[in-house]
């Protein structure tokens, strides 16, 4: 095969495997960043210590005024992402601070998104048609498009949030959490205007242009399935609402038929029959 033949062919391929690609981005988008960011942070929170115990969750410092997301993923997403981790963990939220042994504070130190565009070969410019109109008699010159081999927009949230517990009647400090801090990312990819393939953690495998891309795994070995401990994305059902309302019924009955044991010092007997056993 001829040197031309070949570049004819390599052009060819080029050409039947370029494309174009757009994406828009989506207010959705952004929010399922945000809001998965905040239940990695939250995951990350270990309130054990206080499991069993009646517990006060203090949202002074997570307020609307302070906190400000996008739409749903606000303050009032973390204060009920929160209240979920505390009742998970076995603490006993309490509706006033006065009924409670111990106050959980938190704060938040970030809850944001970024953004990443980077155009691998030469990316659309307009400034010669902008000096072009600033000098009188010149003919207008078009912008220059966007001339690229490859695109890669990137998206990525960060949360940050900090909390502690206190013994409501003295005060004393009994646990905090340290930073806890998550990222969620969403990556778009464009090859040759082809696109976009989207990756991130929002993402439970790759898609193209919103569809779920499949790829073959010929001799990929089976992933060993290994518990992994509850999160708040995870769907589970701690126990069927019929049941509990059963056991609730059952432990009210035996409570009400069972008889009442005496105190150890307390006697059952009484003073005439004491009497006849001491014997004159």
């Amino acid at each position: 095969m001829s040197n031309t033949l070949r570049y004819l062919y390599c052009c060819a391929c080029l050409l039947a495997a370029a494309g174009c690609g757009a994406t828009q981005q989506r207010i959705g988008t952004e929010q399922l960043l945000l809001s998965d960011s905040v239940d990695r942070t939250v995951d990350q929170l270990d309130f054990s210590i206080l499991s069993g115990r009646k517990v006060f969750l203090d949202t002074t410092y997570v307020n609307p005024t302070a906190v400000k997301g996008q739409l749903f993923v606000n303050s009032d997403y973390i204060v009920s992402a929160m209240r979920h981790k505390l009742s998970t963990s076995g603490c006993m939220i309490q509706s006033s601070r006065d009924s409670a042994d111990y106050v959980i504070e938190p704060r938040v130190g970030a809850l944001g998104m970024d953004a990443l565009e980077v155009t691998y070969g030469i990316p659309a410019s307009s400034a010669l048609s902008q000096a072009a109109n600033a000098v009188a008699g010149v003919p207008a010159v078009p912008a220059i498009p966007e001339i690229s081999v490859g695109k890669r927009n990137a998206a990525m949230s960060t949360s940050k949030i900090v909390v502690y517990a206190y013994h409501r009647e003295t005060g004393t400090v009994v646990w905090q959490s340290g930073n806890a801090v998550a990222r969620s990312d969403a990556k778009d990819t464009w090859v040759m205007g082809a696109g976009p393939l989207q990756r991130g953690t929002i993402y439970k495998s790759p898609r193209f242009a919103g569809s779920r891309l499949r790829l073959p795994r010929l001799f990929a070995p089976k992933p060993v399935q290994t518990p992994s401990p509850l999160t708040i994305a995870d769907s589970h059902q701690f126990i069927h609402p019929a049941v509990l309302e059963q056991q609730l019924l059952d432990a009210r009955e035996q409570k009400a038929e069972s008889p009442v044991v005496p105190v150890n010092h307390e006697s059952t007997e009484k003073p005439a029959e004491a009497e006849k056993k001491q014997g004159p």
